[in-house]
């Protein structure tokens, strides 16, 4: 069975997004070059087209595409509370048909709010997968704590590893590999450069090959999300191409 390979519509840039009248404006393209499924981001919603849920779930549905579910959002607050605005996503992606809703971790200190987690979990029926994100939160040491906690309690949450993030966080991408992969469900993949101060994704077969090496230490059955710019006149050409790089890799 091939893996399967997602497309992140952020891949595409808010502005051409928006340009092309949404996220479910992408879906054809997405369709057309061959991925199995699509990844809709909250933050690129309008308020219209939030409020318009169902009918993009059943334009995915239509296309014969697998939705997951991307809000914004930390898992835990400040203050180390379960995040108020968890059920409303989780909602959200149950509207959508999502395979899972994806949130970061936000500021995990100990393990009790982790029962209204498991609680809440198993009234929604919706998946969750915790993703490493650019800030001090989505460091290896806290998503190592979290993974550990979720493995004592039993907790039905695994991991979204965002290979290029890492970088932006001072941590190395093979070390949190070996730690987190068996946690792992569902891979972000990208290569990345220095650019000024920070860094910058790009393509990964503009890159050198550190990006194979570290897909090699990750669950090769996790599916794949390309969330490199996807960019260029032929926007279903471009997405084919990527796509079928990384079912192939």
């Amino acid at each position: 069975m091939s893996r399967k390979i997602m497309v992140v519509t952020a891949a595409y840039g808010a502005d051409r997004v928006q340009q092309a009248g949404g996220q479910r404006a992408m879906l054809p393209v997405i369709a057309a070059a061959g991925a199995d499924g699509v990844e809709i981001r909250r933050e690129l919603f309008s308020s219209e087209e939030l409020r318009a849920l169902p009918a993009l779930g059943e334009s995915i549905e239509l296309l014969g595409l697998l939705a997951c579910y991307s809000a914004p959002a930390p898992l835990f607050t400040p203050d180390g509370a379960l995040n108020p605005d968890l059920p409303r996503y989780l909602a959200e992606a149950s509207t959508l048909n999502a395979l899972w809703l994806k949130v970061s971790l936000g500021h995990f200190r100990d393990k009790q709010p982790l029962e209204a987690l498991y609680a809440l979990l198993n009234e929604s029926g919706m998946t969750l997968v915790v993703e490493n994100d650019q800030t001090d939160c989505g460091q290896l040491a806290p998503m190592q704590r979290f993974k550990a906690a979720c493995r004592v309690m039993s907790l039905p949450v695994t991991l979204t590893f965002d290979m290029g993030n890492w970088l932006w966080v001072g941590d190395s991408p093979e070390e949190a590999a070996r730690q987190l992969a068996p946690a792992v469900s569902y891979i972000h993949v990208k290569a990345a450069v220095p650019h000024k101060e920070q860094f910058r994704a790009i393509a990964p077969d503009t890159a050198d090959a550190r990006w194979l090496a570290l897909l090699d230490q990750l669950p090769s059955d996790a599916p794949r999300g390309i969330e490199f710019p996807l960019e260029g006149a032929d926007l279903t050409a471009v997405t084919r191409h990527y796509v079928n790089l990384l079912r192939e890799e």
